[in-house]
């Protein structure tokens, strides 16, 4: 399997509900080092997983829809919890959405996978990957 990673950022606010999370029921901010990963069996004609200035684009798009915002009034996450993993998801599916729709090129239709890692800190990290 072949794979490349680009790498971009997001600052968002929100709170959790729950006993879980303690302290982090109030309002509070987190900064997000944001990995995108995309998989695939076999290079494409140009010998590329896809084209890394498209993949880093994309990312950087799909990120800046999220970017600087309180989570908490955005109606697309009404009522959910948005944790690591969940905004993970939320990520990857967006690329792979962008991925259908061909924004990453013609070439990028052969991958597989998409994982993506966001680092809350330099000891912790959630990842989601998913099948294309």
């Amino acid at each position: 399997m072949f794979s490349i990673t680009v790498r971009d950022h997001i600052m968002i606010a929100h709170s959790f509900r729950g006993e879980v999370f303690g302290p982090a029921q109030r309002l509070h901010g987190a900064t997000f080092l944001v990995d995108a990963t995309f998989r695939r069996e076999q290079l494409d004609e140009d010998n590329i997983v896809v084209d890394i200035g498209l993949a880093t684009q994309e990312l950087g798009a799909v990120v800046g829809e999220l970017n600087y915002r309180n989570l908490d009034n955005e109606p697309d996450f009404a009522g959910v919890n948005t944790s690591t993993e969940y905004l993970a998801k939320v990520i990857a599916d967006r690329l792979a959405e962008r991925i259908h729709k061909g924004a990453l090129g013609e070439g990028a239709k052969g991958i597989a996978k998409i994982a993506v890692t966001l680092h809350e800190s330099h000891i912790a990290w959630a990842s989601y990957e998913r099948a294309l």
